[in-house]
């Protein structure tokens, strides 16, 4: 009772004042009005800035655990093992993207700047190109996972009438979708602004590398889609007609073209080591001439400023703080990298009579490979941060029996000896041991050198690359490929293998559809791109097809059944009767324990399910296929 009356104390105290007009026509303090936003170029731009942040990645730098659902990595995260446990079938709703609450700010945002007046927010033109830019951009994450959605370009409100049919939109054609992102694009080009030193907004480049992405993944749908007649819909939601294919490589290779041929950007080439050139391209935030498109982060104890990457995946054993290690690169995916004679060749661990391959030192067995093997993935011997990656899973004896630890670096035993040595190395491998190599690789490709950049009071400031320059040429030489002209598809693709150090020069008989799907693999790797690829190849089913199968010796074909994380570890061979090869390294291909499920890709994963309460709110929208 006396609260009651406390309360009705203070709203007598303040009633007087409720008769001041002075009170009543005070200016909010916590808020902006219309008016005010748009009588200041500065807040206009703070909006901008705010709608780019939000723009939605499935895999990134933020997330990732989203690289361990497929075969690029294994996830040494005790809390992330069901991945590779208990992962048989993906979810209808793993990667579903309806964000229609987004799409009306975006729509209110171009709706008012379209009526703001230009004399007073001189960038209007920019600021309007930019705000289709996003919403093309969340119409392109939302046809990739779902198939065609409501095309709607205008903010719409409830006006409470009890009859909502009017605010129900059927769903557009996927082809529909595409072709008005594609339209977008062009529309706004001529708006923007053509600079290289333009990262994190919109600009003609990052226009033409999103325009040669786009009109790819249309019509790779289109022309492989027909492998697949199951993955459609009968009136267009889900599903391209091949007759279109053509026209969209076409744009794809045209837009892909005029980015190379005349815009400001270039391949990266600053280091002379060709791996550290690689790695330092993801890194390097001062006059990148790759980079077209990135979300750009600060070192800030903000969650949402600072970028988590490095402290989460720092090699265990020279961590910065009690972090490190979440993410091992799978044997699957280094595999891939080819020798520099352009040969695809597992990693040697036996001579032929079967004994082992003695190796002097670990970094031995990756000798004459593509150099991004090691800018994308530490291996047994590299360094990071200027200190040795101590990747060893302990000692094998002449008798194959092996000496190790469940420790991180510890000491043990050997025979013959009395005194105590390390047995095994401080990044391990250690079978389920979470944060060490349990493939017998950490990451490379994001991680920052800086000091701090693995401590959670800091973290990164290392950016996450959207589009780049070399994903254009990849997407030129498979459009020309498409298009049936190899000798430039060769053309193209030769100019991003040399930065590799590929240079004997592949000819137009090299190229093929696996060749295309591998360079991909071993460019793009740890990017986002591996599932959206296989997804438009319609090669997804038959990779992941959930057979427990080994490690694929068919090294460079694109539908090898690929179900399964496999590891490589290095051992320090000793023999207490004495060997010229004591202490040479030796390898062994391994499954961790952990991966014990098989990947597997139902044809109702192609595109994801609408959720129930879409549905039930909205007569007119149909469900994906094979959902019901």
């Amino acid at each position: 009772m006396k609260k009651f009356i406390l309360i009705a104390l203070i709203i007598l105290a303040v009633m007087p004042g409720c008769n001041d007009e002075e009170f009543l026509d005070r200016e909010p303090t916590s808020l902006l009005l219309d008016e005010q936003l748009w009588q200041d170029e500065s807040l206009v731009f703070s909006l901008v800035s705010d709608l780019y942040w939000r723009i939605n990645d499935y895999q990134s730098v933020k997330s990732w655990w989203e690289y361990t659902n497929f075969d690029e990595a294994f996830a040494s995260n005790a809390g992330d093992y069901w991945r590779h446990r208990d992962l048989w079938d993906y979810g209808y709703d793993w990667w579903r993207l309806w964000d229609y609450g987004y799409m009306r700010e975006l729509n209110l945002f171009i709706q008012k700047c379209e009526a703001a007046d230009e004399t007073v927010i001189t960038s209007k033109a920019r600021f309007l190109a930019e705000g289709r830019f996003i919403r093309a951009t969340l119409y392109f994450e939302m046809v990739k996972r779902m198939g065609g959605v409501p095309l709607i370009l205008e903010p719409l409100t409830y006006d409470f009438s009890g009859d909502p049919s009017y605010l129900q939109y059927p769903r557009a054609k996927e082809h529909e979708v595409y072709d008005f992102i594609l339209s977008e694009l062009d529309d706004i080009k001529a708006d923007l602004p053509n600079d290289v030193n333009v990262k994190s907004r919109a600009t003609q480049g990052l226009v033409l590398a999103m325009k040669s992405r786009v009109a790819l993944y249309a019509a790779s749908i289109a022309k492989y889609g027909a492998n697949t007649p199951e993955v459609t819909l009968p009136d267009g939601e889900v599903g391209i007609s091949s007759s279109m294919a053509n026209a969209y490589y076409q744009t794809a290779f045209d837009a892909a073209e005029e980015l190379i041929g005349t815009g400001p950007y270039s391949l990266y080439n600053k280091k002379e080591n060709l791996s550290e050139n690689f790695a330092r391209l993801f890194q390097d935030k001062s006059n990148n001439p790759e980079v077209i498109f990135a979300k750009d982060y600060v070192q800030s104890m903000n969650n949402e400023e600072s970028n988590p990457w490095t402290l989460v995946n720092q090699p265990w054993g020279e961590a910065e703080d009690l972090e490190g290690g979440r993410l091992n690169p799978s044997l699957n995916l280094a595999q891939l990298f080819e020798k520099v004679d352009n040969t695809y060749e597992p990693f040697q661990t036996n001579a032929e009579d079967g004994d082992w391959i003695y190796y002097d030192d670990p970094m031995d067995i990756f000798k004459d490979r593509d150099a991004r093997l090691a800018g994308t993935i530490m291996l047994p011997g590299s360094t990071f941060k200027g200190k040795p990656v101590d990747i060893w899973a302990g000692f094998m004896l002449a008798d194959g029996s092996v000496i190790s630890s469940d420790k991180f670096g510890d000491t043990g035993s050997l025979p013959g000896k009395d005194v105590d040595e390390q047995v095994v190395g401080k990044d391990g491998p250690i079978d389920g041991l979470e944060w060490g190599a349990q493939t017998g690789f950490y990451v490379r490709k994001f991680m920052d050198e800086a000091t701090g950049s693995g401590q959670r009071g800091v973290k990164s400031d290392v950016w996450w690359v959207r589009y780049r320059l070399a994903e254009v040429y990849l997407n030129a030489a498979e459009a020309a490929f498409e298009l049936g002209h190899p000798d430039v598809a060769a053309t193209y693709m030769n100019t991003v293998r040399t930065r590799a150090g590929l240079t004997i020069p592949l000819d137009q008989s090299d190229i093929s559809f696996d060749r295309i799907v591998n360079e991909r693999k071993v460019e793009l790797a740890f990017e986002g791109h591996e599932l959206w690829d296989m997804k438009r190849w319609r090669l997804a089913h038959q990779v992941w097809n959930g057979e427990a199968v080994d490690l694929s010796t068919n090294i460079g074909v694109a539908d090898e059944i690929q179900t399964r994380v496999f590891g490589l570890w290095p051992y320090k061979y000793y023999d207490e009767n004495g060997s010229e090869n004591n202490y040479k390294y030796v390898f062994k291909v391994v499954k961790p324990s952990n991966v014990i499920a098989s990947h597997r890709f139902r044809m109702g994963n192609y595109y994801s399910s609408i959720s129930d309460g879409v549905i039930n709110s909205n007569p007119l929208i149909v469900r994906n296929p094979n959902h019901n």
